[in-house]
């Protein structure tokens, strides 16, 4: 599995919205918008588990800097947190 960071999300993006968008370029495991813990509004960034690195290739290939409800997304590889 890979996992795809997914930056400038627009806020009324949805887990189902970004899965189905990523669902083009192959199977998707799983989709975490990340919310602020205070208010329950997104924070702007999440993540995409994608079932292998051919299609989260491809996904990072099409979308990254693409407009996605009039913003561009930032699509990268996600780096693991250092401990």
């Amino acid at each position: 599995m890979k996992k795809i960071f997914v930056g400038n999300l627009p806020w009324k993006a949805t887990e189902d919205s970004l899965k189905s968008l990523f669902e083009a370029h192959g199977p998707v495991v799983s989709v975490k918008i990340i919310l602020d813990q205070y208010t329950g509004k997104s924070k702007g960034f999440g993540f995409v588990e994608m079932e292998d690195a051919d299609s989260a290739n491809a996904a990072i290939r099409e979308l990254n800097d693409k407009p996605y409800m009039e913003r561009n997304l930032r699509v990268s590889l996600a780096q693991e947190r250092a401990p």
